[in-house]
């Protein structure tokens, strides 16, 4: 069976600096992995290279068995940011703005987002702007956003960072329905209770290798 999203050689480098080098990769579905590493070890960098958001050397990039070319972006494979930007309307738009971006009729737009609403746990938020949201609510309506868009593969750029108490927990809640769902999750964080949940499967990022931890 073909990995969800395998590669066999990795390089990016910023001048002299050699920030990653890896030398083959695969994720499947319904699995969550975690890379931890230092500051500045280049965690975010994969990430966004496989989501095609950043440059790359790429060799042999594949999703679902299907080449990949170089910095291309896959509708399957979603990236959240540390700190997700929402825009300045309500949280339903927010949720609702991939689907109207690729053009789904109103209808069932609404549905999705109903949907994704009912996921997350934000209905009392829906009608709220961003600047209204706790750091917590902010990172379940991003999560929404991504879930409502029925993606194969989340990319999760510290994902709990920053967050505490009921926020954090409602935010690990929903990371771990994403794979249970039949995703493949790939996490960058240094967040010890996300690193030790049951069944996640390890990396570590030195010195630009990611080794099994």
């Amino acid at each position: 069976m073909n990995p969800l999203l395998g590669l066999r050689r990795l390089r990016k480098s910023f001048g002299a600096r050699h920030l990653l080098a890896l030398d083959g990769l695969e994720i499947e579905a319904g699995h969550t992995y975690v890379v931890t590493g230092g500051n500045g070890a280049g965690k975010t960098t994969l990430l966004r290279i496989l989501a095609g958001l950043e440059s790359g050397e790429v060799e042999g990039l594949q999703f679902d068995g299907a080449p990949l070319a170089r910095g291309e972006t896959h509708r399957d494979i979603v990236y959240v940011h540390q700190h997700p930007y929402l825009f300045h309307t309500s949280v339903a738009r927010n949720i609702a703005y991939g689907l109207k971006a690729r053009g789904l009729r109103t209808a069932a737009s609404r549905r999705l987002v109903e949907e994704a609403i009912a996921w997350a746990g934000v209905g009392a938020l829906r009608r709220l702007p961003p600047d209204k949201l706790s750091g917590g609510e902010k990172q379940r309506v991003a999560l929404a956003r991504a879930k409502v868009l029925a993606p194969r593969l989340y990319l999760l750029d510290e994902p709990t960072a920053n967050l505490d108490g009921e926020g954090r927990r409602q935010t690990i809640d929903l990371v771990q329905k994403l794979a249970r769902d039949g995703a493949g999750v790939v996490i960058a964080c240094h967040d010890r209770e996300i690193i030790e949940l049951p069944g996640v499967r390890r990396f570590h990022l030195e010195s630009g290798k990611l080794v099994q931890a």
